[in-house]
């Protein structure tokens, strides 16, 4: 396969997934759904996280599924939308109740009203970016420990109250550019295998965001993913809602 056939593939997933948030609620006819596909009629699907799911969404309007304002401006959204099309008659609930900031700490602090009382069928979580961030910067003294142990502690407490609901842990990342140089790893790196022992561990589905932006880096530069390193550009919330959809449905 040629460079500019394998980069039209792989670039291929954003226009895909920025296709179906402009097509939202225009499509009528139910697709069959995959033997491995998590998404069933009338499911409830919650995204949780920190700034990268928070994407300036609206508290106002935090309450009503579906709704753009309340879903965001980033991945979260472009998948909502996609799963909005290809699933058009199936009555999903599509809900964000990311919070720029948060660490895992402060995801439990706020569990029981932003997850378990809305009894997700479906529930994906990207948080840990935060947990190195601000070790980094002093603001806070936990460790890639502490992250594990806590990220353990909440899915035990999720799987207690919501047996039934699919949990989806998405791969913390970054790229290297902006407010990540060198000195971010190997330590980085260990957040990551945290996180995935952590899915392993519970049996949860496992998004590799991580593997996804270092093909990407392949065919443009970082910054055009994430300008500074963390916060994912609208190509870069593209190819994560098209690599969430593919692990998910």
């Amino acid at each position: 396969m040629s460079h500019d056939v394998s980069r039209r593939s792989f670039l291929g997933t954003s226009v895909a997934a920025l296709g179906g948030a402009s097509l939202a609620g225009c499509v009528t006819s139910k697709p069959a759904l995959r033997s491995t596909s998590r998404i069933w009629p009338g499911s409830k699907i919650l995204f949780q996280g920190d700034s990268i799911t928070d994407a300036r969404r609206s508290r106002e309007h935090a309450s009503q599924a579906n709704r753009q304002e309340a879903l965001g401006s980033g991945y979260a959204w472009l998948a909502a939308s996609s799963l909005l099309v290809q699933y058009s008659s199936l009555d999903l609930q599509i809900y964000n109740r990311g919070v720029s900031g948060n660490k895992v700490f402060q995801l439990s602090d706020r569990w029981d009203e932003d997850c378990l009382a809305l009894e997700p069928n479906l529930l994906s979580i990207l948080i840990g970016l935060n947990d190195i961030w601000h070790a980094r910067n002093g603001e806070y003294d936990g460790t890639v420990e502490v992250y594990e142990r806590d990220y353990h502690t909440l899915i035990e407490r999720t799987r207690a109250s919501l047996p039934r609901t699919s949990i989806v842990i998405c791969e913390p990342f970054v790229l290297r550019c902006g407010a990540v140089d060198e000195t971010w790893f190997p330590e980085f790196d260990e957040y990551r295998a945290a996180a995935r022992r952590v899915a392993q561990a519970h049996d949860a589905t496992w998004v590799g965001f991580q593997a996804m932006f270092d093909e990407a880096i392949q065919y443009a530069p970082p910054e055009h993913w994430a300008e500074d390193g963390v916060h994912p550009s609208s190509a870069g919330a593209a190819l994560m809602a098209q690599t969430w959809l593919d692990a998910v449905s």
